[in-house]
């Protein structure tokens, strides 16, 4: 008779145990951690500590999460309120990196505007692609020589293009050294965020 087979009778024939009792005391299993054995008793009790320690892991999980979400969205109402605050078009684009760098500690950032750096077709045609925000592990075409000198020790990056309507009126990039920073499955709600924050805020300065 196969393991499955027997599986399958006692999950059809639920009363089986308490028609033989005693076969209940005398099932002895190996400890899973190995050393001794224990009753089956003992082995549902393991069973439900370790599904319980599970739960409290989860359960830490998420509350980490939150916490760090919050603290993310207070930085980014920083980032905001501060942002607004610039008055003119070169105020703004001074500022945008040095915010992204203090607040967020991003440490390489550009700002492109189309208006004053025209991109390549490449380029442009991959901001206007994007719906969201995208993290990547190497420079879309020719955008890694923006970073200049910097370039060559960058390994993640996060392409935020700037909406204007169904257009975009620049990019701003965000790198690292660091491959983990931005990756592809990141998810990109905050970055989305800033991206709209900074197009609205430039978009006053910007001819049409």
């Amino acid at each position: 008779m196969r393991a499955e087979d027997v599986a399958q009778y006692l999950a059809d024939n639920p009363k089986f145990f308490e028609a033989h009792l005693d076969t209940l005391g005398r099932i002895i299993l190996p400890h899973p951690h190995g050393g001794r054995t224990i009753s089956l008793g003992e082995r549902q009790l393991l069973a439900v500590r370790e599904k319980n320690k599970e739960l409290e892991k989860k359960l830490h999980d998420l509350l980490l999460f939150a916490k760090e979400n919050d603290a993310l969205q207070s930085k980014v109402q920083e980032f905001v309120v501060t942002l607004f605050a610039a008055r003119d078009l070169a105020t703004l684009q001074d500022m945008i990196p040095h915010l992204l760098s203090d607040i967020f500690s991003v440490p390489h950032s550009v700002l492109r505007l189309w208006q004053i750096n025209a991109p390549s077709a490449e380029v442009l045609a991959f901001a206007e692609a994007q719906v969201h925000p995208v993290c990547l592990h190497h420079a879309a075409h020719d955008s890694g020589a923006w970073f200049a000198a910097s370039a060559a020790s960058l390994h993640s990056f996060a392409y935020l293009p700037l909406p204007a309507g169904a257009e975009t009126i620049g990019m701003l990039v965000l790198a690292s050294e660091d491959k983990q920073r931005f990756y592809p499955e990141m998810g990109t709600v905050f970055l989305q965020r800033i991206a709209e924050a900074v197009a609205a805020a430039l978009h006053p300065y910007l001819t049409h």
